[in-house]
Parts: C-alpha cells; sequence; structure tokens
C-alpha cells in the first residue's frame, strides 16, 4: 500500500495498466524528470509490481496483475469485516 501511496508512482502504475511503456513515454505523459521517473520504477520493480522487457535499446514497463488481484482480495476481506464489526452492536468491555 505504501508503494502506491506516491501521487507519481500512482499514475506510472495507471499508465502501465493500460499498456506497456518505456522510461520516454512515461516522461512525456508525467512531465517528471528522467531520474524520478527511473526511481519510482525501481521501487515499483521491488515490490514486484512491474516487469521489464528489453526492446532494442529501450526497456518496456508492463504492470503485473498478480500483486494488485492479491492486495484487492486483501482489502475486500478488510472491508467486509469491518462491514460486520459495524453491524455488530455488542463492544468489547474495556478492563
Amino acid at each position: 500500500m505504501r508503494v502506491l501511496g506516491d501521487p507519481l508512482r500512482a499514475r506510472i502504475v495507471e499508465l502501465l495498466a493500460a499498456e506497456a511503456l518505456c522510461v520516454c513515454h512515461l516522461i512525456e505523459e508525467t512531465g517528471a524528470r528522467q531520474t524520478n521517473i527511473s526511481n519510482h520504477l525501481r521501487v515499483l520493480r521491488q515490490a514486484g509490481l512491474v516487469d521489464t522487457e528489453p526492446c532494442g535499446r529501450f526497456i518496456y514497463y508492463r504492470l503485473n496483475p498478480e500483486p494488485l488481484r492479491a492486495a484487492s482480495a486483501r482489502l475486500a476481506g478488510l472491508a467486509a469485516a469491518a462491514g460486520s464489526a459495524r453491524a455488530q452492536t455488542r463492544k468489547r468491555p474495556c478492563p
């Protein structure tokens, strides 16, 4: 969750959800500097959210959907548990 908390990283993930892109495309789309984009891509790669694909002298980045599915399932489980807990009127007594 922390990885996606940065607005620029979240934007990069949104862009990569639509298509594989190289750094030059991400610079064009976001207006960020190359070093900033590269640093964010490194964090996304380390988190397992992004895969790389060499293409000539460029490297294309592609979003890996599995970690997002796992996070989505975890959040859905938390939302369901919170809904059940909210519906209960019983509260744990204080010591």
